[in-house]
C-alpha cells in the first residue's frame, strides 16, 4: 500500500506520516530526507548550491523512483512536490491515497511561526508579512492540492485525530 501525504509546509506531513506509520507498521519515508540521503547535501545545500531547477529535476526523479520501485510505504512530500514536473500525476497513478493535510492560512502562521528558524523558505520573513506569504503560495498552489483523491481538513484537530480520519479512510 502506498500513501502520501501532501500540503503546505508546517501542515504536519511528517508528523501525521511518522504516526501513520507506527499505526500501519508501514515504512515512512520523507520525501526530503531521501533526496538528502541520496545527494549527500542538505536541501537548503542543493537549492544554493545547485539551484532550484536542479532539486525540482531531482525531486522528479526520485518520486518517480520511490512510485515505481517501493511496494509499501507513506511518502510525505515538500510543500511543492505536487506543483512541479507532473508529479502529482506520476503519485496519483501508482495511488489513489493521496491525502492534502489542509490548514487554513492562519493555522499555518500560528504554526510556522514557532518555527521560523528552521524553515529557510520563511525564516528572513517578518511576522507580520507571513499570512501574505502563506496566502499568496497557498493559491498558487491550491489548484495541485485540491486535485488529491482526499482532502483532510486539519484545523482544530488532534495529529492522532487526523491520523485516524486517514487510516480509516485508505482504499
Amino acid at each position: 500500500m502506498k500513501i502520501v501525504l501532501i500540503g503546505y509546509m508546517g501542515s504536519g506531513k511528517s508528523t501525521i506520516g511518522k504516526l501513520l506509520s507506527k499505526k500501519l507498521n508501514i515504512n515512512f519515508i520523507d520525501l526530503d530526507e531521501y533526496i538528502e540521503s541520496k545527494l549527500n547535501m542538505s536541501v537548503l545545500e542543493i537549492f544554493s548550491s545547485k539551484g532550484e531547477i536542479f532539486f525540482r529535476k531531482k525531486e522528479h526523479e526520485y518520486v518517480q523512483e520511490l512510485m515505481l520501485e517501493k511496494k509499501s510505504f507513506i511518502l510525505s512530500t515538500g510543500g511543492g512536490t505536487p506543483c512541479y514536473s507532473n508529479n502529482l500525476g506520476v503519485i496519483s497513478e501508482k495511488t489513489s491515497n493521496v491525502f492534502y493535510l489542509k490548514v487554513s492560512i492562519p493555522g499555518l502562521v500560528d504554526r510556522l511561526s514557532k518555527e521560523k528558524e528552521h524553515r529557510p523558505v520563511i525564516k528572513n520573513i517578518p511576522d507580520e508579512d507571513l499570512p501574505e506569504f502563506i496566502g499568496k503560495h497557498l493559491f498558487e498552489r491550491n489548484n495541485f492540492y485540491l486535485q488529491s483523491t482526499n482532502i483532510i481538513s486539519c484545523d482544530g484537530k488532534t495529529a492522532e485525530e487526523i491520523t485516524e480520519e486517514i487510516a480509516s479512510g485508505l482504499a
